[in-house]
């Protein structure tokens, strides 16, 4: 028996299966989709078996050391799925495999030295008896490296790979009575020994360990002692971790539909029943109830007995969205998202796994969660960039949702109050099936927006980030009782900061943008690779005490509203604040209890907010994203608005928008005032189709970088002529130019864009053009293709 195995080493040289014969105590239990660990080289690697055989065209074949899993973690229709997956993205087949997988899963590879002789150096000798065998951290930290290098030479120290799981089952402690002794038994002194066996003979046999130790108030010391004795029997139940543990869900019905809500599930319904493949743009207005939908359609599928995955953003994945499901369908969903722990999320996966779950809720990588029987794949806010993932495998959810409901004859609903265009002018061809909901629930109406021109405030005088209009507006909410939500797309205190006298902007040393200043630590940051350096007191190049801060960012505005309206309660929310597990929630359930009138955030807090109180939105700044390099740019800003529009007035009390904007005249800022989508739609596919953009034209961008700017120049400088040559006259090749953000991590960066039609053997080109330069030698350039790129920096 001969298994193929790809190996976890992600690299062109080994991108393709390496044959291993099956020793006979494996057989019963290899199969494709299950993990071994095997030899390869002078080390242990896991890797995924992918095809089970009787011969190989190699002569002498190593066998398998282990098996990981006993059945296979990947079922038939993910392993195909991988396949796809790697063509598509032209990632290797091992990253496809692994993107599937919970880190927890994924394999840890130890250096450990092990002693065969005993004649060696004392130093070494001593270390060998504080750690046996000796890992190589320890042996870094004495400074022993050069000596066992030595060692091993002489055959007298060996050094192995150890592959570690990294994942573990978390364990529950039971004890129970022998029955070789009672408590009459014991002598008077082993006073806790008796109470603890009159405790268990009163009870019903099994006691966690832990409530012993309570209910007894005696120590593990004790209860080992009873076990060694034979007193006690001790045993282990495996417990899932639950992220959702403290929370109680209040069991919830569905609510009756509008007509407008019935029109639009119905044709989604029929699809379900007949077990159909077909993909639903649901495009309603903020409010007009898309997740009740979502919760009915799920509903008609478990009662067939089938599954669903719900994607949404990592941002809306609030407490507010898991009460919903939860409340709904109780056990039977999990929940993945990045706030749970790695061992949490490995828990999820296992329920899902073993069919005890047949929901799941999470981010982007749910969509490879291993349900077998698919009857619906919703994903919530379907214009979101958060769902294209930006390192290998470079795939985008909804191509995988719409690929898995293919294998599985089921529908995929995509909901959006902004949808992205490439799936709205999908919807209006024809390939999408179009749903609106026009009206919000109970007839509201949507919230009345105000934009301000910040230059004519800066004309009269006003020279603070809040218009006059904004603070009269909070001040009447404050009040009144009711909450606000003040929207930036910024984190840190300001975004730069600038020497008055010469004009220099601190920059990064090793990227090309400007450091952000964070008030907290009085640092200056780069979002890019992370460095940090304290604030200078003088400028380095003219040594003037000029040094002014630039922009605005959630903390100055904090600060700002506090001089300000010093009797108003404010909390904040962006990645400074939320990077402790749980903090999102504790921070927004504060608020939703009206801990606080104004709830200052970023991002995070524009999707999925859902307060009876809030009747009052303020957008800050509208013109973070509208000067972009970004052909998406407009579109993203127009979302952006509507999105955060529609956190206002969603219950009985009318809400109210300001938005303010340097730069008024704007399309996208006019148009969201009205949260006109039509209108935005058909003026943005204008500029795009004379600027031969998504979605007439697809597109793929190659970016390269490299420590000398003339070889990441000249490379990319190649590529584009290699393109030129191979493909027809309809395509467009621009560059090689340098990117947006020219530096990064001391590497200078240059791209070369494809805009195309149709080009069967593009991908093919693409592939081979990555085989040739992404060489792994140390002066090689380093190359990245993505196929539908999201994000142009």
């Amino acid at each position: 028996m001969i298994a193929s195995v790809i190996v976890d080493v992600p690299a062109k040289q080994i991108d393709r299966t390496f044959d291993y014969t099956v020793p006979a105590s494996l057989q019963p239990v290899v199969q494709r989709g299950v993990r071994v660990i095997v030899p390869f080289g002078p080390r242990k690697i896991q890797g995924f078996i992918l095809e089970i055989k009787h011969e190989s065209s190699v002569k002498k074949l190593k066998p398998i050391e282990e098996v990981v899993d006993i059945e296979p973690v990947l079922n038939e229709e993910l392993m195909s799925l991988s396949e796809w997956l790697t063509e598509q993205t032209l990632c290797y087949r091992i990253s496809a495999l692994q993107v599937m997988l919970p880190a927890a899963m994924k394999a840890k590879y130890h250096k450990l030295f092990f002693q065969l002789d005993h004649d060696i150096p004392d130093h070494i000798q001593s270390l060998f008896h504080t750690e046996s065998p000796l890992s190589w951290k320890k042996a870094d930290e004495s400074g022993a490296l050069k000596d066992l290098q030595e060692l091993i030479k002489q055959r007298k120290v060996e050094m192995k790979y150890v592959v570690r799981q990294s994942m573990n089952v978390k364990k529950k402690r039971f004890v129970e009575l022998t029955g070789t002794v009672t408590s009459g038994n014991i002598p008077g002194n082993a006073r806790k020994q008796k109470q603890i066996l009159e405790h268990l003979e009163a009870g019903e046999g099994k006691i966690a360990v832990a409530d012993l130790k309570e209910i007894a108030q005696t120590t593990s010391a004790v209860i080992k002692t009873m076990i060694d004795k034979g007193y006690l029997k001790e045993s282990f139940s495996e417990q899932y971790r639950d992220p959702f543990a403290e929370r109680t869900f209040e069991k919830t019905d569905h609510f009756t539909l509008t007509p407008d809500q019935k029109k639009a599930i119905t044709p989604i319904v029929e699809k379900v029943n007949q077990y159909e493949q077909q993909t639903f743009l649901l495009h309603g207005v903020t409010g007009s109830g898309k997740t009740e939908i979502y919760l009915q359609t799920i509903d008609q599928v478990l009662k067939q007995d089938r599954q669903a995955i719900m994607l949404v953003p990592e941002i809306s994945l609030t407490p507010q969205m898991v009460q919903r499901f939860k409340g709904r369908f109780g056990d039977q969903v999990a929940v993945m998202h990045s706030g749970l722990s790695v061992g949490e999320k490995y828990d999820e996966w296992r329920k899902i796994h073993r069919g005890e779950v047949n929901v799941v809720v999470g981010a982007r990588s749910a969509i490879f969660a291993p349900f077998k029987r698919l009857g619906v794949i919703i994903i919530d806010e379907e214009h979101e960039t958060s769902y294209k993932q930006e390192d290998s495998p470079r795939y985008h959810a909804r191509d995988v949702a719409i690929e898995r409901s293919m294998r599985h004859g089921c529908p995929v609903i995509l909901g959006s109050a902004t949808p992205s265009l490439e799936s709205f002018a999908r919807a209006k061809k024809g390939n999408y099936q179009l749903l609106e909901l026009e009206y919000r629930m109970n007839q509201q109406d949507l919230p009345e927006v105000k934009i301000i021109d910040m230059r004519e405030e800066l004309r009269e005088g006003n020279r603070s980030m809040f218009s006059r209009d904004l603070l009269v507006e909070i001040e009447k909410r404050i009040e009144r009782k009711e909450q606000i939500v003040l929207f930036l797309n910024r984190r840190g205190y300001s975004s730069f900061i600038m020497c008055r006298d010469c004009g220099t902007v601190m920059q990064c040393p090793h990227c090309e943008v400007s450091l952000t200043y964070h008030r907290y630590k009085e640092s200056m940051k780069c979002h890019y690779c992370g460095f940090e350096e304290q604030v200078p007191n003088t400028c380095p190049e003219c040594e003037s005490e000029h040094i002014r801060y630039f922009g605005t960012g959630t903390q100055k505005v904090e600060e700002e509203l506090f001089k300000l309206m010093p009797h108003v309660k404010t909390i904040r929310m962006d990645v400074d604040t939320t990077s402790k597990k749980g903090s999102h929630e504790k921070l927004l359930d504060a608020f939703g209890r009206g801990e606080a009138d104004i709830l200052l955030g970023t991002q995070m807090i524009a999707k999925g907010l859902d307060f009876p109180n809030i009747t009052l939105v303020g957008v800050l700044s509208a013109d973070t994203m509208l000067h972009l390099p970004d052909f998406r740019a407009s579109e993203k800003t127009f979302q952006l608005l509507t999105q955060v529009s529609g956190r206002a007035g969603r219950h009985e009390k009318p809400g109210e928008v300001i938005i303010q904007t340097y730069t008024p005249e704007h399309f996208s800022i006019e148009l969201a005032k009205t949260q006109n989508y039509e209108w935005f739609y058909q003026k943005e596919m204008m500029m795009r189709k004379t600027a031969q953009y998504p979605p007439f034209y697809f597109i793929s961008l190659i970016t390269l970088s490299h420590e000398n700017v003339n070889k990441a120049a000249g490379v990319c400088n190649e590529i584009a002529e290699i393109l030129k040559s191979r493909l027809s006259d309809q395509s467009i090749i621009l560059g090689p130019v340098a990117s947006p953000i020219a530096r990064i991590q001391d590497k200078y960066r240059y791209q070369c864009m494809i805009k195309y039609k149709h080009e069967p053997e593009l991908k093919l080109l693409l592939k081979k053009i990555l085989d040739q330069y992404s060489d792994t030698g140390k002066d090689a350039v380093s190359i990245n293709i993505d196929v539908q790129p999201y994000i142009m920096m």
